[in-house]
């Protein structure tokens, strides 16, 4: 028997094609802005890293597609075409018969020393039921799954290798010089371990997960201490990793108050991990007692107080010199269940403090950035109020972000401003909940980005699941046939 989601989705396809049909071809020269339409709930995150790569004059994309399955996605730069999207995998979220989109297991991609394509997806903290108990947390839904490609740079064949735990969420992987492969994540739902797992073998095999961040129980007895985490190669042997603290509330707990479960984060975090020596330092190379618990995080690794401003962790680098950058989203507790609109920030180790400022002119927004000296720049997607559009561009500081301005503009879309839409941050006007929850989703940088392809954004129709992807450089959106 047929669900009511494959009926309805049997139907717009049925509809599709009698539109085709009807209407007359398009020019071979007609082109859109973005290169699928099958984007899906998020579609991309940041924490999830590297969306994409690039290598040998093709960009590679991955995103999370229809009923949150991966799709990967590839242009050829030089004879400026594109090639699919394939679907890499098969997720076990996004099946609900409901239509529920969970969004956890967007896909992360690497590619290895011999080229094959990896993929890692679909996981949600992993099912008790099925996977049985987590050893390093707790467990929520999905299953963590690798695919890899059946041949070297060829996006159009996949095959699962089952290698990895099936509890992780929040993939991120690592390359290091020497070829080995670095997955980190975190190992179950909110209460759980951040954990990696390293392969020497091209990614056929990995090592046990092991544990560097620590979840416990709050000392106060109401809550559990959690994290999100970024992690990527620093120079030489080094792994940097910026994370920012979640307060994991119990249910009843006095300052989870606004119902469901409490998304408070505070404060950026950073070290780092030596890969040929095992050795986890701070800032001041001090070694760490691994895995990390909250309290040694505070007293060693503690990058800026944020107060009582909320967080969302973004992205952590070090520049050529081995200098650390941080940035982080960061706003006011207004009192909405996400606690309230978060604008882009950038922290930078001096030598002696972490510099910035929580009023550098950065807007709301996602996304990542660059930075050669004192010259900072964001590429950031996000809703600019003054027009109701969702604009992509960049922004700029030439005093090392202390201050930022607009740059080059390379992309706008959208009405997200629905004044009868539903509520779903608490009581205030629907349109402001668009604001720190824009029609927009925005990917790290692809690694090892050319610069006509340097992030993948995902763009939300208003009313549907369904999102629209673009792949985004300096000279805006790459265009596709929309023949293809």
């Amino acid at each position: 028997m047929k669900t009511k989601q494959s009926i309805v989705f049997t139907l717009l396809v049925a509809f599709g094609a009698m539109l085709g049909a009807c209407s007359k071809p398009e020019p071979e020269t007609a082109t859109t802005p973005y290169f699928a339409t099958n984007g899906w709930g998020e579609g991309v995150a940041i924490v999830q890293h590297p969306a994409g790569e690039h290598k040998d004059g093709i960009t590679y994309v991955s995103y999370q597609g229809l009923l949150e399955d991966p799709y990967v996605a590839a242009y050829d730069h030089e004879k400026k075409e594109w090639l699919g999207p394939f679907k890499a995998g098969t997720s076990t979220l996004g099946k609900d018969p409901k239509g529920k989109i969970d969004s956890h297991g967007k896909p992360t991609m690497i590619i290895d020393d011999l080229g094959y394509i990896h993929i890692f997806y679909g996981g949600h903290g992993g099912d008790k039921a099925i996977h049985g108990e987590n050893p390093f947390g707790n467990s929520a839904l999905g299953e963590n799954r690798h695919s890899v490609s059946k041949k070297p740079l060829d996006i159009t064949e996949w095959e699962d290798l089952n290698n990895i735990s099936p509890f992780g969420t929040y993939n991120q992987a690592v390359k290091m010089d020497n070829g080995d492969l670095y997955l980190f994540y975190r190992h179950g739902a909110h209460r759980s371990d951040w954990v990696y797992q390293k392969s020497t073998d091209h990614g056929r095999t990995f090592e046990a997960p092991v544990p560097f961040l620590k979840h416990k129980r709050r000392a106060d007895g109401i809550g559990s201490d959690s994290w999100y985490a970024f992690a990527t190669k620093g120079l030489k042997d080094e792994i940097v990793v910026g994370f920012d603290y979640h307060y994991c509330w119990d249910q009843d707990a006095p300052r989870n108050n606004r119902g469901g479960h409490s998304t408070e984060r505070k404060n950026l975090y950073y070290m780092t991990f030596n890969t040929a020596t095992k050795v986890w330092q701070n800032i001041h190379d001090e070694p760490l007692n691994i895995p990390l618990t909250k309290e040694e995080a505070d007293a060693k690794t503690l990058a800026v107080d944020t107060g009582e401003k909320w967080t969302f962790n973004g992205s952590t680098k070090v520049d050529a010199e081995g200098i650390p950058h941080i940035a982080a989203y960061i706003g006011e507790d207004i009192g909405w269940q996400i606690g309230g609109p978060k604008n882009a920030r950038y922290f930078r180790w001096d030598g002696e403090n972490w510099a910035g400022n929580f009023e550098n002119g950065l807007p709301i927004g996602r996304g990542d950035f660059l930075v050669s000296g004192k010259q900072i720049r964001f590429l950031l997607s996000g809703v600019d109020p003054s027009v109701d559009r969702t604009i992509v561009r960049w922004w700029e500081s030439q005093d090392g972000g202390a201050s930022f301005a607009p740059g080059k503009e390379l992309l706008r879309f959208g009405d997200y401003f629905e004044p009868e839409s539903k509520n779903l941050y608490g009581d205030r006007p629907a349109s402001l909940s668009n604001l720190d929850s824009p029609g927009s989703a925005a990917s790290a940088f692809i690694r090892n980005a050319h610069p006509d392809a340097r992030i993948i954004v995902a763009e939300k129709p208003d009313g549907t699941p369904y999102r629209r992807m673009y792949l985004v450089g300096d000279e805006g959106p790459i265009r596709r046939r929309t023949q293809d």
